[in-house]
């Protein structure tokens, strides 16, 4: 899932590639990707775009006004495209879920990989008009340690459950917050309001060192190859059974319905392995 250093780096890549330019069309492949109806899709026609942001883990286009958002979900990319086929793509065929055409020539494809489908597209006049916008807590790379221990402390729940709830901190998903709490070496089935005030120190100082780790190594590269540099900074994350680059032990990892998590028991949980099951219950 793209989080936030891939979202910060397609944003400083569309500034560089795309602002200027004129959106010359929009063609919709997938209908289900799109949330809004009012503008239409059609009304970025024509306009120019005249910016590029991100908040949290959604993509904001500035088309003259309009606001093309855009939010990836779990596999959800975006690809620049030079010399974009002038006739429109058929509906329904492949991953492609909405491409845009520049006066240029050039543009971008949004895809999704998979069956199941998240990727979420909004044309609004403001940002706020988004409800998973209008419900995001403060941005992670900017959320200081006074107000980050009062979110934890105000948390009844698990901290890998804390840092990937988009309306508490934003920007953060699965990958990252295995990587941040390894760094700060805490389980991530800790209780957030239970943290001592080293371990909340840990924690924030490892938030803003893994998120800007990443972006630095995001930034300045091509949409295509953003992936690969996420995957070459991994820690524990996608890495069960490989050695922990830490310590050397054994990656493990958790497994849920629709997900997963990894994390080292030396660095973590004081070497005790946690139960692969839903409803384990922190080792102490």
């Amino acid at each position: 899932m793209p989080e936030l250093p891939e979202v910060e780096a397609l944003t400083a890549f569309l500034r560089a590639d795309a602002v200027g330019r004129v959106l010359t069309r929009a063609d919709l492949a997938a209908v289900q990707a799109i949330k809004t109806f009012d503008p239409p899709l059609s009304a970025l026609g024509g306009l120019e775009i005249t910016g590029a942001g991100r908040h949290g883990k959604f993509l904001d286009l500035d088309v003259s006004g309009l606001h093309l958002v855009v939010h990836l979900a779990r596999a959800g990319w975006l690809h620049w495209r030079e010399n974009l086929p002038a006739a429109p793509p058929k509906p329904g065929k492949g991953p492609l879920a909405l491409r845009v055409h520049l006066d240029d020539g050039n543009g971008f494809d949004l895809t999704e990989q998979g069956t199941r489908k998240g990727l979420a597209i909004y044309v609004v006049r403001s940002p706020s008009e988004v409800p998973g916008i209008a419900r995001l807590g403060p941005d992670a790379l900017e959320v200081d340690r006074d107000t980050f221990a009062r979110l934890m402390a105000g948390r009844s729940g698990q901290l890998k459950g804390a840092l990937t709830d988009q309306t508490l901190i934003a920007g953060i998903g699965n990958a990252y917050s295995d990587e941040i709490l390894h760094a700060a070496r805490l389980s991530p089935f800790k209780m957030a309001d239970k943290l001592s005030d080293d371990e909340l120190v840990r924690l924030h100082d490892a938030v803003r060192a893994t998120l800007t780790d990443a972006l630095e190594r995001q930034v300045g590269q091509r949409a295509a190859t953003m992936k690969g540099e996420k995957r070459s900074g991994l820690q524990v994350h996608a890495r069960t059974g490989l050695p922990c680059p830490v310590c050397g032990d054994t990656v493990r990892e958790v497994s849920f319905a629709d997900t997963s998590l990894q994390y080292c028991a030396t660095c973590q949980t004081g070497g005790k392995p946690l139960a692969d099951r839903r409803m384990s219950k922190l080792l102490r």
